[in-house]
């Protein structure tokens, strides 16, 4: 085999790949669906809620909350307008830096993350961990935890919260 020739997957590889991907598009389809249909709002939208209500003071930096969302700068203000509009968010220029904005999670936004909290935990559970046996789901955890170290490297020292 030369040097730039591709490793291709054998077959068990490509059938690991292939049910992955169903899992997890199924997986996105089923939360997105559940909470549009208990809360109204996308899980990009209540993932943005989460992130604000876990932050000090409720607020981030709109730079820091698109880094953490994984999602274009661009996209995250057409998500924050539109959670402005429903008064979930609101915005402010930053103190520190007159170019930057605060998002910041607003009563209202509170309220409505914790009426979709339940129903949103209700669905993860059943949809994952209620398939798992105990120790499936420690397996899964590190294996996420080494493929988002891989593909996201963390300052030294640091945690991946999400997976504690």
């Amino acid at each position: 085999m030369h040097e730039d020739e591709p490793r291709w997957l054998t077959d068990g590889e490509q059938q690991i790949w292939r049910t992955y991907l169903q899992a997890t598009m199924l997986l996105d389809d089923h939360l997105d669906r559940q909470l549009q249909r208990d809360a109204k709002l996308p899980h990009l939208y209540y993932a943005l809620l989460v992130q604000l209500g876990e932050a000090p003071r409720r607020r981030l930096r709109m730079t820091e909350l698109a880094r953490q969302a994984k999602i274009t700068r661009s996209r995250l203000s057409h998500a924050i307008a539109r959670l402005e509009k429903n008064g979930w968010v609101r915005r402010e220029d930053c103190p520190s830096d007159k170019r930057g904005q605060n998002a910041i999670l607003t009563e209202r936004g509170a309220e409505v993350l914790a009426e979709a909290a339940p129903g949103h935990v209700a669905a993860v559970r059943q949809a994952l961990f209620d398939r798992l046996t105990p120790e499936q789901q420690k397996s899964l955890g590190e294996i996420m935890k080494i493929v988002a170290e891989g593909l996201q490297p963390c300052e030294a020292g640091a945690d991946l919260p999400w997976l504690r």
